[in-house]
């Protein structure tokens, strides 16, 4: 557990959560200042700054949990109309928690929540050039 990390210490039991759900290696919990009613979140529950110190298999295992978590939050007096996930990859992305986590937020028509959008389509070949060269990165 890394030290000064808010996730850690809910892991720990030193900080409250609202539980959801909880496996060997990961929490689902309510997030406290949530974008819509019934967002939440899912966390490893061994520390991971970002995706890159992630294990492969938890995130896997963190992407599984989210359907679940969407899957109930259907099933729930919720009733959303729709399901975001979204994971913010450091700083410029807006992570502000530095324990990679997953959120899971119910949409509701006439919610007011509004994710940007590109303006248009890119250049084809521009397309295709990014598209190589993350293929040589992999």
């Amino acid at each position: 557990m890394a030290e000064d990390c808010l996730f850690c210490a809910i892991v720990d039991g030193d900080a409250p959560a609202s539980v959801v759900d909880e496996t060997d290696d990961l929490l689902a919990f309510m997030d406290l200042n949530p974008i819509t009613e019934g967002h939440a979140l899912v966390i490893p529950k061994e520390h991971a700054a970002g995706l890159t110190p992630l294990d492969p298999e938890i995130g896997g295992r963190m992407f599984e949990e989210a359907m679940a978590v969407a899957g109930a939050m259907r099933d729930s007096d919720l009733d959303p109309d729709g399901i975001d996930l979204f994971l913010a990859d450091g700083e410029a992305a807006g992570q502000e928690v530095f324990h990679v986590h997953l959120h899971v937020i119910p949409r509701y028509e006439g919610d007011g929540v509004v994710l940007p959008v590109g303006e248009g389509p890119a250049d084809r070949e521009e397309l295709d050039a990014l598209a190589v060269d993350l293929a040589d990165a992999l």
